[in-house]
Formats: structure tokens, sequence, C-alpha cells
């Protein structure tokens, strides 16, 4: 097991959206299932953890009830090589959730992505600040990012 991992406390839709995340993820697989026992706060035999591990990354599910509320605070970063890879993800974690700006989403579970092309990250850290202030212009007007716009920003 990893040092650190992040616990994700939905209110009853753990197994949902482990399911939903293992079917995105081709580097994806599901772990055990736990279920509450008697006199639990939820009803004997509801799933209480699901453990998961995406790209090598381990996780738990958790059904905690209504209490909490996923927010931006805390994002999950998808590192895209290609524009395929951009459509593909935001695509596939946008279904039944909202955009948001600057490759920003939160998906049909609250849980905020950002799906990040890889030469974003490169063309930001230029030491030629005036192309890292054309590509953060860029980016700021996007809501999916666009590689060929943020790269026709860069060499401007």
């Amino acid at each position: 097991m990893q040092k650190i991992s992040a616990c994700l406390w939905f209110d009853t839709q753990a197994e949902e959206a482990v399911n939903f995340y293992t079917s995105i993820f081709r580097n994806s697989k599901k772990g055990r299932v736990l279920h509450y026992g008697e006199e639990a706060p939820m009803k004997a035999g509801t799933v209480l953890t699901v453990e998961f591990e995406i790209e090598g990354q381990q996780f738990t599910a958790l059904n905690g009830g209504p209490i909490f509320q996923f927010n931006e605070a805390v994002s999950f970063m998808v590192d895209c090589k290609s524009q395929d890879e951009v459509d593909y993800y935001w695509n596939k974690l946008l279904e039944g959730g909202r955009e948001q700006q600057c490759g920003w989403l939160k998906d049909k579970f609250g849980v905020s992505w950002q799906i990040v092309p890889s030469v974003l990250i490169e063309m930001m850290n230029d030491p030629n600040a005036e192309k890292a202030q054309r590509v953060t212009q860029a980016m700021l007007q996007m809501v999916k990012l666009d590689i060929a716009k943020l790269e026709a920003a860069y060499a401007a």
C-alpha cells in the first residue's frame, strides 16, 4: 500500500463512482469492497468502502452519507499527451457532469478534474515570459483545453 492515498466521501454512490472511474481509465482496477454491519449508521449490507486504483494511485471510496460535499478545493489532474487524450478524458468524465473554465470539469458525482495537456505546463514554464503569458491568456479563454490554439498562442 502506498504511504498516502485519497479517500473520497460519497453519500451512497461509492461503488457506482468506482465503476465509472475504472471504466474510463484503462490502467485501473477495483479492489476490496467492505459493507456496513449491524448497528451501523447505514443499513446493514450497504457498501461502506470500495478500494480502487487508477494509474498506480490507490484510492478508497466511502459511503458516508450526505454530510460532506466535494468542491474545487481538491481536484485530480489528468496528464494528457495529445488532443485525442484530452478529448477522451474530457468527454468520458463529463458524462452527467458539468464544464468549468481552463480545463476543469465536475463529474456527475461532484468530483473536480483538470484535463491538462503536458505541453501546456511546458509552455507556461518557458523562460520567455511573453510566450508563457500568451499561453496563459489563451488558456483562460478556454473551457476544454485545445492544444492547437495553445501552441498558436505560444508561437505568435
